[in-house]
């Protein structure tokens, strides 16, 4: 799909309704992680209505560049073109049948966030200091923290048992906030200077690079460890409802 023609925001959500659209049709996962990047940039948005952010001209310039690098390689997937290692991770496990909703989730968002993010920060600050959106590259971990609460509910919605492990061990909560705000914070600015600052001769072997690192870290995703794969299996068996079912229960 052509992309060149989507500049705003809301042509980012009207991409992502068809993404989800298709994938209650077909039950297919790929409805799980564009429904909880619906959200967050439905609420990026109403940031930028309600002047969050130190300038919200450029952080619609950013969510945009952002969102459509998930876009892009979302289509160049279902295409079957090339994509980024790390994508190819998170979108190799769609047929799978016992990735739980949870794994989807975060091996989307370690594509998206540990690659993406720096990769869309440092084109946007093209021929401007990269320091200046430092501030509102740190809001963004203020709209993610506020669906953790969120996305932890929804999850509890599909397998009920979520809601007392939560309350016992925080685990999973633990785990969404490591793979949001601080990687969002930390790793993906420090990507994104680091691009900043160097030759446009060097950033694509840069980025490689980093795509090959962060493809790696999907495995921790994935492939947790003998241990880990039967305490997920346990919950896999126990989730509620068909695919379609489950990205409903998400978009509540």
């Amino acid at each position: 799909m052509n992309l060149k023609n989507v500049t705003t925001i809301e042509q980012i959500i009207d991409r992502l309704d068809d993404i989800i659209e298709y994938a209650e049709i077909n039950n297919s996962t790929f409805g799980y992680f564009a429904v909880l990047y619906k959200k967050v940039t439905v609420k990026v948005k109403e940031g930028i209505e309600n002047k969050f952010f130190d300038n919200n001209q450029r952080m619609e310039e950013l969510d945009v560049i952002f969102a459509k690098r998930y876009l892009e390689a979302y289509y160049n997937f279902q295409d079957q073109n090339k994509v980024s290692a790390s994508w190819e991770k998170a979108f190799s496990i769609n047929t799978d049948y016992w990735p739980i909703v949870l794994q989807h989730l975060l091996v989307g968002m370690n594509a998206h966030i540990n690659l993406d993010l720096g990769i869309a920060a440092a084109e946007v600050s093209k021929n401007h200091p990269i320091e200046d959106l430092k501030d509102d590259f740190n809001k963004i971990n203020e709209i993610l923290s506020s669906l953790v609460n969120e996305v932890q509910n929804d999850l509890a919605e599909i397998w009920p048992t979520l809601k007392y492990i939560l309350q016992k061990t925080k685990k999973v909560d633990d785990f969404l906030v490591d793979f949001s705000m601080e990687l969002a914070r930390d790793g993906a600015w420090k990507f994104a200077t680091t691009l900043a600052n160097q030759p446009e001769s060097e950033l694509e072997k840069l980025i490689s690079q980093r795509d090959i690192d962060v493809a790696n870290k999907a495995n921790i995703i994935t492939n947790p460890g003998f241990i880990a794969n039967v305490i997920l299996y346990i919950i896999r068996i126990g989730e509620r409802g068909t695919v379609s079912k489950k990205i409903n229960d998400l978009k509540a």
